[in-house]
């Protein structure tokens, strides 16, 4: 469900799925605003919004791992994200 709440910068269109398909338009396609689970873009969504998140908190991004954000103040706070996408 973490990849449910990712915004796009992308635009991101996709076929009207399977019985859900609009009666008067048949044809149209779906313009997505947020990302879905298992879009190609939605891990990259759901990180930026993460890291924005911590870096308004004042944690800084290690330089040696993109997965551990740090903050020193005042005592040392170290958050480690694993995603397990199964």
């Amino acid at each position: 469900t973490a990849f449910l709440h990712g915004s796009l910068k992308e635009n991101v269109y996709m076929a009207q799925p399977p019985g859900f398909i609009d009666q008067d338009h048949p044809t149209h396609i779906c313009h997505l605003k947020k990302s879905l689970y298992g879009l190609k873009q939605a891990p990259r969504a759901w990180y930026e919004k993460l890291q924005s998140a911590l870096f308004s908190m004042g944690f800084q991004a290690s330089h040696s791992d993109h997965s551990l954000f740090v903050l020193h103040q005042p005592t040392l706070v170290l958050v480690l994200v694993y995603v397990d996408d199964m």
